[in-house]
């Protein structure tokens, strides 16, 4: 008889266990990486002399310990290319499939793996395009997964943990490596080979990863939304030099631009002849946004002289304003592929 009640007892606790331990599965938020490539998913090849993609997204995935105690995960592989290689076309079609998982109830958040390179332009795609608010982390690592200390699958841990964070979904779209936070408005890749190389400028950090938590340091300041395209206007970007006589800013424009992004110098800032050019642009019905080349500060009407950014308002230019003028390439070239897009939307996008 005392057999039978112990075991019955070892049955009944066996029992609840199980339950308790899936209860605690099912409560934990539901997170999809996406992987793409980058150095995140490279390794060392000696036939190239360089790192070169090797790695699955799935094995990219397990390689990273501790997920499963922070959330359950789901993954897709998007595709596994170097950033360099990244055009429109590649944020436009991840654009759709992260929207796809985020409309479903049991996802509380998408990280998607990116190389660095072009990663800032990605993120902020996705942030001007998506259709859902709920927070989408861009990462991936300065370090190969050949490397002696690797950067990526930490920076993929964080990613998660900032998912199920109570601060994520009013941040949006970002990027986050080396523990800091960044808004994909602002966010630039700033040194080419340090770990610690994206920053926001004045702007600062959104938060900081450090022990299992994340630290709020900002909110963001404001985002622009526009539907996804089905096709993507040709928007080339030229940086004016010394001497620049504007002949590539009239080559684009007569072989068929629908936009142009030009980096300019100090305040948005350009040259005579290449204000001529941008002349020539407008008066083509072609449209011209003009940034910096300078990595701090925004792009404002303080110089009155040829090519200053007064005149280039007054001709009938955008200017970046807050934006980097690859950022600003990225968000005329969506408006322009929007079937509604007036000029006055354009003034108040840019404005």
């Amino acid at each position: 008889m005392q057999n039978i009640f112990i075991k019955s007892f070892l049955v009944i606790t066996l029992y609840i266990g199980a339950q308790s331990l899936s209860a605690a599965t099912e409560q934990l938020p539901h997170v999809v990486i996406i992987t793409t490539g980058g150095t995140v998913a490279m390794k060392y090849d000696e036939k190239s002399g360089g790192v070169v993609p090797a790695v699955s997204g799935k094995d990219l995935i397990e390689a990273v310990h501790g997920l499963d105690k922070l959330a359950t995960i789901e993954t897709h592989e998007y595709s596994n290319i170097d950033s360099s290689h990244a055009a429109p076309k590649n944020w436009q079609g991840l654009s759709t499939v992260v929207d796809s998982y985020l409309a479903r109830k049991d996802v509380t958040g998408v990280v998607v793996t990116h190389g660095t390179d072009t990663m800032e332009e990605g993120a902020f795609f996705l942030e001007t395009t998506l259709k859902s608010d709920k927070p989408v982390v861009f990462v991936g690592a300065m370090r190969s997964a050949s490397d002696l200390s690797a950067d990526g699958p930490a920076n993929i841990y964080n990613a998660v943990l900032q998912i199920t964070s109570p601060y994520a979904k009013a941040w949006g779209v970002t990027i986050s490596m080396n523990q800091y936070i960044n808004a994909a408005r602002h966010a630039q890749k700033t040194q080419t080979v340090n770990m610690q190389t994206f920053q926001s400028g004045s702007y600062g950090y959104l938060g900081y990863v450090i022990n299992g938590q994340v630290v709020k340091y900002n909110s963001v300041s404001k985002k622009e939304k526009l539907s996804l395209p089905k096709e993507l206007a040709y928007v080339p970007l030229f940086t004016m030099f010394p001497g620049d006589d504007g002949r590539y800013i009239r080559h684009a424009v007569d072989t068929g631009a629908k936009g142009i992004a030009i980096a300019g110098v100090g305040a948005g800032n350009v040259n005579p002849k290449v204000f001529a050019a941008i002349r020539y642009a407008l008066s083509k019905g072609v449209p011209v946004v003009v940034g910096s080349r300078v990595y701090e500060g925004g792009i404002y009407t303080l110089y009155g002289s040829e090519g200053g950014g007064s005149s280039l308002v007054k001709a009938g230019s955008y200017l970046s304003g807050d934006l980097s003028i690859y950022k600003a390439r990225i968000l005329l070239l969506i408006a322009l592929s929007q079937k509604d897009m007036t000029q006055n939307k354009l003034q108040k996008l840019f404005r």
